[in-house]
């Protein structure tokens, strides 16, 4: 059961008829959960940008949803090639099942 805060403030957001239309054909999803989720991750990925720490509540938050800050951030350009070069790899090709156990093997 999600913790009840009554210290919140209150936020409005204004869209347009036909974009409120469509939200209404999903009465199930609770769009003021998901904003005030995504306003949080905001928060926290710019102040994890800024000094690379989380809160231990942000930490919770964060497990709670299975996102982390980093999720956030582009690959890097090594990471890239070391993809690019499995792909091109022995390891891109279609195996039969002795080849994949062998690949299993030897990692």
């Amino acid at each position: 059961m999600q913790e009840v805060n009554y210290n919140m403030g209150c936020i409005t957001v204004s869209v347009d008829k036909s974009f409120k239309e469509r939200l209404a054909k999903f009465p199930w999803i609770n769009w003021s959960e998901i904003g005030r989720e995504e306003i949080l991750k905001k928060y926290i990925f710019d102040n994890y940008i800024k000094t690379g720490k989380m809160t231990k509540e942000e930490e919770r938050f964060c497990e709670k949803i299975d996102w982390h800050p980093v999720d956030e951030l582009p690959l890097k350009e090594d990471f890239i090639k070391r993809i690019k070069k499995i792909q091109k790899g022995r390891y891109s090709k279609p195996m039969n099942s002795q080849e994949l156990k062998k690949w299993f093997e030897d990692l």
